[in-house]
C-alpha cells in the first residue's frame, strides 16, 4: 500500500518519469521543490475556496433576514404514575420458567457519528504576535488560547451591514489560529458538541467581554468554520443571538423549524426572532451523544458510603468529580425520532468519570472475585437497590430528571431510571455482558444477557435471552419481575455493551 502510494506522488510530480543518472540527492531535493509547491498550491486552493465561501455568506448576511416566532417547547413526556419501589417477599420461591416474557417493541442502539470539521483544512499564517494568549476557565478547567493577532471587530449595532463587515473582518484569516487551537482543545479534552459549543462561547466572552455582540459573533464564526450548522439571528432588543441546530429534540425549550431541521437560541428566551437564512455548505448539526469521558479539571466531591443491606463486603467509599457534575446540569435533556427511549440509552451509554471508577471499581471487583456470573450480577444488584435512598423526581427537583451514573453516585436521592442505568454499567464494565434497560410504563428496569444457563424471567431479543434485573426490586434476585409490570407494553432499550 505504502510504495504504491510514494508512486502515485512520484508519477504526478514527475509525469515524464526520472533520469537514470539522477541521484538520490538531486532526486530528494526536486521531490521536495516539487511536492512543496504542489502543497503550497493545495492550501492556496483551500484558503481561496474557504475565503470564497465566507465573503458569499457574508453578502448575504446583507440581505436575508426574516421574522420567525418560536414555536411552543416539546414538552416532557407524561409518564404513568411512577411505579414504587416494591420489597421482594422473604417467603417468596420461583419455579424455573422457560418461558420468555412477551415485549411491545425494541429501540436500536444508538449509532454515534463524528464531530463535524471545517470544510477544508485551515492553514494558519505565521504572526509575529503568536504569543497573546486568552485564558479562561471551562468548568474549573483551566484553559489557554492563543489569538495572535486577531484584528477585534466593534458592532455599534447588529444592522445587516454591520454584522457583514465584521463577518469579513473575522474572516481575513486572522482567527485561523483560534480555530485550529479550538478544535485541538476539543479533541484533547475529548469534548463532545454541546461542551465545544459552551467552550467556543466562554472564550469569546474571555476575548470580547460577556454577554456583548462581538463576543456572540465571535462564537458564530468559529463554530460555523468548525463545521457546525448555526443561524444568526437579532431579538427584539436589537441583541445578536447565535442559533445553534440539533439532530436531537430538545425538550423543555423553545425552538425555530427552519430547513427542514430545529435551531435553539443559545443563552436567549425571545420568542420572536429575525432570523438570518444564510448557511454553509456541508455544515452539521450538533449531536447530543456523548461518546467519551470530558476530560474536565477533577474538584474532589465529598466521600460517599455505599453498601449493600444483604452483602456487607459489598461495600465502597465513592467519590466523583464536581465539575463533571456541574457540566451534567447543564446537559439538555433530549430525545432522537421523538422517541423519550433514547433519552435513557445517550444518559447509560455515556461513560462512567475515572475518579468514580477509582473508587467505586476495586472494592467491587474485590467483592465478586471469583463468582459465577450470576452470584457477581446478585451482589451487584444487591447493592443498587439497597445502598441507595429513593425519592421521586418531582418530590426532588419539580421534574422528571435521569441521572449520568456519576450523578447517581453524588446526588443523596434516586430513582428507578437513575439505578438502572448505573446497574447497566456495573455489570458492562465488571461482568463484561451485555445489558438492555426495559420501560414499562411508569418503570424502569435492566435485562441482562449471560453466558451461563441462568433460571428466571427473560426475554429473547435476536436469539439471546436477556434475565430480568430490577435495582428497584427491593431485595429481588436476578431473574425476578414485579408483579404488577404489564410486559405486554414493555419496550427493550438496546445499549451500547462497552462504555469505558
Amino acid at each position: 500500500m505504502r510504495h504504491s502510494v510514494i508512486i502515485a506522488v512520484v508519477c504526478a510530480l514527475f509525469p515524464t518519469g526520472i533520469k537514470a543518472q539522477t541521484t538520490f540527492e538531486e532526486f530528494s531535493n526536486r521531490t521536495h521543490e516539487k511536492f512543496s509547491a504542489f502543497e503550497k498550491k493545495v492550501n492556496t486552493d483551500f484558503e481561496e475556496f474557504r475565503q470564497r465561501i465566507n465573503d458569499e455568506y457574508a453578502e448575504m448576511v446583507e440581505k436575508s433576514w426574516k421574522g420567525y416566532e418560536a414555536l411552543l417547547p416539546k414538552p416532557l413526556p407524561k409518564d404513568d404514575k411512577p411505579v414504587p419501589p416494591t420489597i421482594y417477599p422473604d417467603d417468596h420461591t420461583r419455579p424455573r420458567d422457560d418461558v420468555p416474557q412477551p415485549f411491545d417493541d425494541v429501540i436500536p442502539v444508538l449509532p454515534p457519528t463524528p464531530q463535524p470539521t471545517p470544510i477544508v483544512p485551515i492553514e494558519e499564517k505565521p504572526s509575529p504576535a503568536d504569543n497573546n494568549y486568552v485564558t479562561f476557565a471551562f468548568y474549573g478547567t483551566d484553559v489557554k488560547v492563543r489569538y495572535g493577532n486577531c484584528r477585534r471587530i466593534t458592532l455599534s449595532n447588529c444592522s445587516p451591514e454591520n454584522v457583514a463587515r465584521a463577518w469579513k473582518t473575522l474572516a481575513s484569516s486572522s482567527f485561523d489560529a483560534v480555530i485550529n487551537e479550538c478544535l485541538s482543545i476539543r479533541s484533547e479534552q475529548k469534548l463532545c458538541d454541546w461542551a465545544y459549543l459552551l467552550l467556543l462561547y466562554e472564550f469569546s466572552q474571555a476575548f470580547y467581554g460577556r454577554n456583548c455582540d462581538e463576543a456572540t459573533l465571535l462564537t458564530a464564526y468559529i463554530y460555523s468554520q468548525s463545521g457546525y450548522t448555526m443561524r444568526l439571528a437579532t431579538d427584539e432588543a436589537g441583541k445578536l443571538v447565535l442559533m445553534y441546530a440539533s439532530k436531537h429534540t430538545i425538550l423543555n425549550k423553545r425552538f425555530w423549524y427552519i430547513d427542514g431541521i430545529n435551531f435553539y437560541a443559545l443563552d436567549n428566551d425571545d420568542v420572536f426572532l429575525n432570523i438570518c437564512q444564510a448557511s454553509f455548505p456541508e455544515e452539521s448539526p450538533l449531536s447530543l451523544i456523548i461518546t467519551k469521558e470530558q476530560a474536565i479539571a477533577f474538584s474532589a466531591s465529598d466521600y460517599r458510603t455505599l453498601k449493600s443491606k444483604r452483602y456487607e463486603n459489598v461495600t465502597a467509599r465513592v467519590r466523583t468529580n464536581k465539575n463533571l457534575i456541574d457540566f451534567y446540569n447543564s446537559y439538555p435533556t433530549s430525545t432522537l425520532n421523538n422517541d423519550f427511549g433514547t433519552r435513557w440509552a445517550m444518559i447509560a451509554n455515556t461513560p462512567l468519570s475515572a475518579e468514580a471508577k477509582e473508587s467505586l471499581y476495586p472494592p467491587l471487583r474485590e467483592a465478586i472475585a471469583g463468582m459465577s456470573q450470576a452470584d457477581a450480577a446478585n451482589r451487584l444488584l444487591n447493592f443498587v437497590q439497597t445502598a441507595f435512598v429513593y425519592e421521586y423526581d418531582d418530590k426532588v427537583w419539580g421534574y422528571d430528571r435521569a441521572f449520568f451514573a456519576d450523578e447517581t453516585l453524588y446526588y443523596p436521592y434516586c430513582d428507578c431510571e437513575d439505578r438502572s442505568i448505573l446497574f447497566s454499567q456495573l455489570v458492562r464494565d465488571l461482568l463484561g455482558l451485555d445489558v438492555v434497560l426495559v420501560y414499562y410504563p411508569g418503570h424502569l428496569a435492566t435485562a441482562v444477557q449471560f453466558n451461563e444457563d441462568v433460571p428466571g424471567d427473560y426475554f429473547s431479543i435476536g436469539g439471546k435471552h436477556y434475565l430480568v434485573c430490577d435495582p428497584t426490586y427491593i431485595g429481588a434476585p436476578i431473574g425476578a419481575t414485579m408483579s404488577s409490570m404489564d410486559n405486554t407494553k414493555a419496550k427493550i432499550i438496546l445499549l451500547t455493551q462497552k462504555v469505558h
